[in-house]
């Protein structure tokens, strides 16, 4: 095991050492990096695939709520480097474990990373055929951009479909029309359709929906993907618009294995419908701030993450007697005691991007990676070196054949040592990434509560501690989040923030503190 060693420094001078570009005894090994991690693709596990309406929030100067961060989408916009994916399965499970004081107030922090790959080549991965359906919105406010890149992300979409692939396109306003039924992936009337188009009148979410289940359960053939992929700028106003029934709806089809996949461009739409609505249906959702992305998506969902390397997913937890689980970030169906917790993901796809600095498009669709916290016992029976074990299970998909690992975690200095460390840079990318989440929720939590001196408070440090940082560790996507960071700040003093007073006391790390 590599691990590169982080001093620990005392917390009155924590934020100091990380604001001096972190010198030698505070900050990370010069030797290694993403670099020597090793060969295999990363895997994704659906829900938000970006926190793009958070981001649009601060680009328009306004101060967002808490609400509008999920931590799924924002852990998928993060690429992570991980380990050979050489456990001789399809899937492989990494826990990587690391330990440093947190970026918001200096408290210890100790986290685990579990992150999943797989040795397969994409470029190897025969997908089975598509039976597909498309409810697009055709709503009066889809006129203009909306629609043009539509159009055109649909057109990408057809010439990106394979031999035995069928679409049922749905338009949907005031009510919904079917205008392709199960079209082979060459028949001429896919493109005629998408060209026929043609925005006007309200927004009948409901029966655009219930037409693309209906299209898709009407071919429903196991030897194919069956799926449906739901696109909408509005909020439902005409038809059935009570949020629980939409959902009902999926749970409805998600149970004859039918997924959906939700893509939200602009500002008005239900961002919460539509990401409740993807996590029910096993499927991804997108939020769009630039129209221009749809084009990327409707692809990237054809080509790559309709491809499930494996379903009913679950992930046991176990932490030694030495440590208490504390938190769960980057899933969302996680149960937890102190002692043990477990996950469910529905299914896990090939990620859409290679590399941090793939950002073509934006970074969605990273992969990300599930980050525990824990907490040293304060009876723990030994010295920290044992720090639980992980447990994967998953059904190979189209069988009944089960698959199962095992993954023991350690620490290599226990509860002794003065020193912080990552088991590598993958960890401590991770342990950024968390830090930076919690900080977004925790200044938004402030500002909505109209403390925005406390949510600038928190900002400042974090700001001072990621920049520290990136000029030891080169990262495109850390660095795209210090912009966001430094955006918020600039927005809270807009607003009225004060700069903190002198010897003003540090932030509670975590907003459950």
């Amino acid at each position: 095991m590599s691990i590169f060693k982080l001093q620990r420094a005392p917390l009155a001078t924590l934020a100091l050492c990380l604001a001096t570009v972190m010198a030698p005894g505070c900050g990370g090994s010069d030797s290694g990096g993403y670099g020597e991690q090793g060969e295999g693709a990363g895997l994704g596990q659906g829900g938000a695939q970006d926190f793009g309406l958070f981001r649009q929030i601060l680009e328009a100067g306004e101060l967002p709520n808490p609400n509008t961060l999920d931590d799924v989408g924002f852990f998928n916009e993060h690429k992570l480097e991980l380990p050979a994916a050489d456990c001789g399965e399809d899937v492989c499970l990494h826990g990587l474990f690391g330990r440093m004081d947190n970026m918001i107030n200096g408290s210890a922090c100790t986290t685990v990373l579990l992150g999943m790959n797989t040795p397969i080549n994409p470029e190897d991965l025969e997908r089975p055929p598509l039976n597909l359906a498309i409810a697009i919105d055709t709503s009066g406010s889809m006129q203009g951009p909306n629609m043009d890149y539509t159009r055109e992300g649909l057109i990408r979409m057809v010439s990106a479909l394979q031999p035995g692939d069928q679409v049922s396109l749905v338009s949907f306003s005031d009510d919904a029309v079917i205008m392709t039924d199960a079209a082979a992936y060459n028949d001429p009337a896919l493109s005629v359709a998408i060209n026929d188009l043609a925005p006007a009148g309200s927004t009948n979410i409901y029966a655009g929906l219930r037409t693309a289940f209906e299209q898709v359960a009407l071919h429903q053939d196991p030897t194919r993907q069956n799926r449906v992929i739901l696109l909408s700028d509005g909020m439902a106003t005409t038809g059935i618009t009570a949020d629980h029934q939409l959902l009902d709806l999926t749970t409805a089809y998600s149970s004859e294995g039918i997924g959906l996949t939700t893509i939200g461009m602009g500002t008005e739409f239900n961002v919460t419908l539509m990401r409740d609505l993807s996590e029910l249906g096993s499927g991804s959702f997108y939020f769009l701030e630039d129209p221009m992305a749809v084009q990327e998506v409707f692809v990237d969902e054809v080509e790559a993450f309709l491809v499930p390397l494996a379903e009913d997913v679950e992930i046991d937890i176990q932490a030694s007697t030495d440590y208490h689980l504390r938190g769960v970030y980057g899933t969302k169906q996680a149960e937890f005691t102190s002692g043990s917790g477990s996950i469910y993901i529905p299914s896990l796809h090939i990620a859409h991007r290679t590399s941090a600095s793939d950002q073509e498009g934006g970074r969605r669709g990273g992969g990300g990676g599930i980050v525990l916290e824990l907490l040293e016992s304060a009876t723990a029976p030994g010295q920290g070196l044992e720090v639980g074990q992980l447990t994967l299970r998953y059904r190979r998909p189209g069988t009944e054949e089960i698959v199962e690992q095992h993954v023991d975690i350690s620490s290599p200095y226990g509860f002794n040592d003065p020193q912080a460390f990552f088991d590598n840079l993958t960890a401590e990318k991770s342990f950024v990434t968390l830090n930076i989440f919690v900080g977004f929720q925790l200044a938004s939590q402030r500002a909505t509560s109209g403390d925005l001196t406390g949510a600038l408070n928190v900002l400042d440090g974090l700001a001072s501690n990621v920049r520290g940082w990136l000029e030891q560790h080169a990262d495109a996507d850390i660095q795209d989040d210090l912009r966001y960071i430094d955006m918020f700040r600039d927005n809270l003093v807009a607003h009225g923030a004060l700069a903190p007073a002198p010897g003003q006391a540090k932030p509670q790390p975590w907003p459950q503190d």
